[in-house]
């Protein structure tokens, strides 16, 4: 396989994370190039969270071969931990420490993997919460904050390492008006090259039940629907699909 993509499957199958017996998703043939920005959308109860876990290196693939930057997935050998690393994952809803307050949540994974003086931890972090509009909130507890500020959170903590991929579950889920244009613009600056990122463009793998808000913003959609990933390309292929699970994520009728 290629060394030059970020992500490469070769027929590939996952599981349910719940259920062994379970297969969301099967003979995934995909290939991604580092820097593309894709929404896997997928009606709901489709498998995508565990499909995207998968990816995320936190289940092992059930069949075939997964090559995140040119190493075999998944990554569990301490020795290739800085690999592993490369990926950030972005939880439906945050999934923050209970009790830790929103900055010692994002702090972690520094504290884990960065050898840095409390000056520096407590820079980076102030830096992230910054960029995420979290300053007022960074002594709260998670379960004082909003559900949007926990997924603001979730993506802070995600970022900290600076990874190459990042992997976000349905992260406009439940969100208003005000917050969904928040994410898509700050997903805009990463998919482009944010100044986090040295100015590195991000490569970004979304999950989402609705098609539609991504339009102009993701460039590259697939969709997941009865355990067959089907890419369609760009906007214009999303558009022109007559596959009745396309035409659900677009909330139009399929053509008879």
């Amino acid at each position: 396989m290629n060394t030059a993509t970020a992500i490469e499957m070769c027929n590939v199958a996952a599981g349910s994370s719940k259920d062994a017996n379970i297969v969301v998703a099967e003979q995934v043939n995909w290939k991604i190039l580092p820097g593309e920005y894709w929404v896997i959308g997928a009606p709901q109860h489709s498998g995508k969270s565990d499909f995207l876990m998968m990816i995320g290196g936190l289940t092992a693939p059930r069949e075939g071969d997964y090559i995140f930057l040119g190493v075999q997935m998944p990554v569990f050998d301490e020795t290739l931990l800085a690999h592993r690393l490369k990926l950030g994952f972005v939880f439906d809803g945050g999934q923050l420490l209970s009790g830790l307050s929103v900055a010692e949540n994002i702090a972690l994974p520094l504290r884990y993997h960065r050898e840095l003086s409390p000056d520096e931890l407590d820079a980076r972090v102030t830096e992230l919460l910054e960029l995420t509009d979290l300053m007022a909130m960074a002594n709260l507890a998670p379960g004082r904050i909003g559900r949007a500020w926990q997924q603001r959170a979730g993506l802070a903590r995600a970022l900290a390492l600076q990874p190459e991929v990042l992997l976000l579950d349905s992260p406009l889920t439940g969100l208003d008006a005000r917050h969904a244009n928040w994410w898509l613009g700050f997903l805009d600056q990463l998919s482009r090259g944010h100044r986090w990122l040295d100015g590195r463009p991000m490569t970004i793998i979304i999950t989402a039940d609705d098609f539609r808000p991504w339009q102009g913003h993701a460039r590259q959609f697939a969709c997941l629907s009865e355990k067959r990933l089907t890419v369609l390309g760009d906007w214009s292929g999303v558009e022109k699909s007559r596959d009745a699970a396309v035409r659900e994520l677009l909330n139009v009728e399929a053509a008879p």
